[in-house]
């Protein structure tokens, strides 16, 4: 069976000449361990997925228009503080922002309330080293509701701490931003995820308090749960058209839920690339849209992404076949497409 991880992973700078063709096997070390179910979480989790049920109940029978659309409005600001700040930016160094764009994507990030972009980037780099194994938090091979959700329901496993501690996270701690956020984050999630999210309906449309409180509790679960199919759904079902020795797949559903965050396989191939899919579509990449957008008004810069010949190279040596063709003459066009085509304005014999 082949195994589920590239050598070496490169979490942040890898290139298409740095990984190899060969793959290691990482051992899942069951010696001794034991789960650790924390019931506190499995009591917030429970309460919090109930209550935001009967917020989507509300949408559809007591809410008004407006608050229904500001929990959209929300649930698109919170998921960006995850996707462009806390993973491409943050995570990855996929691009570079100056500090005007830094203070939006925190503020949007504590909306998302994932924890302090510090924490969320440490373990994402520690899934991304050690994807599918014990150290990685999420580990897909412990099954679909484990990474989905069952990692906050139980103690972390010892990897986790244990590769954890050896990520370098110099480059986090040195933005002024991030310290602050990381610091007073007791205080600022709170308000910036619950308070001022309830009290705009009630105070600028006369929303009762049970319909806004209720209807941006369904938003925030909504919002972790489209992150959480990331680790999951993306994790096990699609196809691998960059790398099929691991277990991250392109996922088109999960994407457009996560604004952007589906193309996995293509993710954990290409990690600093900064539209984490290959054309970047805005309609299944919102997150890439913004970004260009912030690109263009000077707040997003240093944009990296990969050459076209280096993709190609991958997806010839390590692909499962499934990559769409490029373009015309691709060696996988069949010959009866390219005598049928229809060739307008030809070049004079």
């Amino acid at each position: 069976m082949a195994p589920n991880i590239s050598a070496p992973t490169g979490v942040l700078h890898e290139t298409d000449e740095e990984i190899s063709v060969q793959h290691q096997e990482v051992k899942n070390n069951k010696d001794d361990y034991k789960l650790r179910l924390v019931w506190r979480n499995i009591i917030l989790f429970a309460y919090l997925h109930a209550a935001a049920l009967y917020g989507l109940y509300l949408t559809f029978t007591s809410a008004k228009v407006l608050t229904t659309l500001w929990g959209f409005f929300l649930y698109q600001l919170g998921g960006l503080g995850v996707t462009a700040g806390a993973h491409r930016l943050w995570a990855h160094r996929s691009y570079k922002a100056k500090w005007p764009l830094r203070l939006l994507l925190t503020c949007f990030n504590t909306l998302a309330f994932q924890d302090a972009v510090v924490d969320w980037a440490r373990d994402h780099r520690v899934h991304h080293k050690y994807s599918e194994t014990d150290a990685d938090p999420h580990n897909a091979k412990r099954g679909f509701f484990f990474s989905h959700v069952g990692w906050l329901l139980c103690r972390k496993h010892p990897d986790v701490r244990a590769k954890g501690k050896g990520i370098d996270l110099s480059d986090l701690y040195e933005d002024p931003i991030l310290r602050y956020q990381k610091k007073y984050y007791l205080w600022f999630m709170p308000t910036i995820c619950f308070i001022l999210p309830t009290i705009v309906p009630m105070y600028l449309w006369n929303e009762s308090f049970m319909n806004a409180f209720c209807i941006n509790l369904f938003r925030y679960t909504f919002t972790l749960n489209a992150t959480w199919l990331v680790n999951s759904a993306a994790h096990l079902f699609g196809h691998k058209p960059y790398d099929k020795y691991i277990n991250p797949s392109e996922n088109k559903t999960v994407s457009i839920l996560a604004l952007g965050e589906g193309w996995h396989n293509y993710h954990h191939t290409f990690p600093w690339d900064y539209k984490t899919s290959e054309l970047g579509k805005y309609s299944t990449n919102f997150t890439t849209a913004f970004i260009d957008f912030m690109a263009r008004i000077g707040w997003a810069y240093e944009l990296k992404t990969v050459p076209v010949e280096m993709i190609k190279k991958r997806v010839e040596r390590t692909g499962d076949g499934t990559h769409e063709l490029w373009g015309w003459g691709d060696k996988d066009q069949s010959s009866e497409e390219r005598k049928d085509a229809l060739i307008t304005h030809k070049k004079d014999a």
